[in-house]
């Protein structure tokens, strides 16, 4: 049988095998670190993004544009840091979810262990 990885042409020969989604992740990362290595500054080439997150933030907390400058900057920075908390909870909550969901797996694989024990133990009867 044909690795399903394959990538076939029309004429049914096999041209390359398409990369698994892990090696995907290691090539995106691999693409990612050595694109960093390479800059030669950091700071202006993230540039227009951090202008881009502040320019989102001024816009929520003044639509209209009519605060005075140190305001709607005071107002920003504040809708920043509400942002970066609100996503720092929703961080927190995910662990714990996945923490609680592993933590159930491996009670009810012990309780599954115990139930065998014990049918193994009494011979069967139970």
């Amino acid at each position: 049988m044909a690795d399903s990885r394959n990538v076939h042409t029309q004429d049914g020969c096999v041209n390359r095998t398409a990369p698994t989604p892990a090696e995907r992740t290691l090539g995106a990362r691999l693409a990612a670190h050595t694109s960093w290595a390479r800059t030669p500054n950091r700071a202006a080439r993230t540039a227009n993004a951090r202008a881009a997150l502040a320019a989102r933030f001024e816009a929520e907390v003044d639509p209209d544009g009519t605060l005075p400058a140190a305001e709607r900057a005071q107002r920003a920075e504040s809708a920043r840091r509400a942002f970066m908390a609100r996503l720092a909870l929703k961080s927190a909550q995910a662990r714990r979810a996945k923490r609680d969901a592993l933590a159930a797996t491996q009670v009810e694989a012990e309780l599954d262990a115990i139930a065998d024990a014990i049918a193994n133990t009494d011979g069967g009867a139970a």
